[in-house]
């Protein structure tokens, strides 16, 4: 997969960076430095492609996943990071997966597929991945999830639902509602950079 690796402190956890529809490796760096300056970076490149736009996994439709996509897509990703940790010589449990909207709901796919590969996720303005399934144990797994009360992309619902699912499989969830639509702003990154702090470090 198309990726680029920024090398920090070896004593940080590395930030996994995955952005949204129709953006690229490197379109969440400025995120990932803002909340953790000095950790190293890997930022990864969706291999789908939508109206020429870099996407995670299919979609039938605005806010319709291909399941069969997401699942297909979701081992690769996963075989990815098993091979990019030995490559760049990281802990990838002690690591901290970054998302914005298509990139948070493959983070979240990674979640209920796999479980607690990660020792936290931030996951900016996701959906419930899966209708009827749940996620694996995340005993430890810490949860940021930020979400708009008037995103209309994501419905309230869709966060408010994946908060109850992670918290039923024993994920730590911190929530944090914005009023800014579906964009990713500064006082959510900020809130975001508080939670590292506070739940990571």
């Amino acid at each position: 997969m198309e990726h680029i690796f920024i090398e920090g402190e070896k004593n940080k956890p590395v930030l996994i960076l995955f952005h949204g529809t129709g953006g690229n490796e490197s379109s969440l760096v400025g995120l990932g430095k803002e909340i953790s300056s000095s950790s190293s970076i890997l930022g990864i490149r969706g291999n789908v492609k939508e109206n020429g736009m870099n996407r995670y996994f299919k979609r039938l439709g605005e806010g319709v996943f291909d399941e069969e996509d997401l699942i297909l897509r979701t081992h690769e990703i996963y075989n990815f990071l098993i091979y990019a940790s030995d490559k760049y010589s990281f802990d990838l449990e002690s690591s901290i997966a970054i998302g914005y909207s298509n990139g948070a709901n493959i983070i979240g796919s990674l979640l209920y597929i796999k479980g607690k590969i990660f020792s936290g996720v931030s996951l900016h303005h996701p959906m419930v991945p899966f209708r009827g399934k749940k996620p694996k144990d995340l005993s430890g797994v810490k949860v940021f999830i930020g979400a708009g009360r008037n995103d209309n992309i994501t419905p309230m619902s869709e966060a408010i639902n994946l908060e109850k699912d992670l918290i039923n499989s024993h994920a730590k969830v911190t929530m944090n509602w914005e009023d800014n639509g579906h964009q990713l702003t500064i006082s959510e990154i900020k809130a975001a950079k508080k939670w590292f702090k506070e739940e990571i470090l």
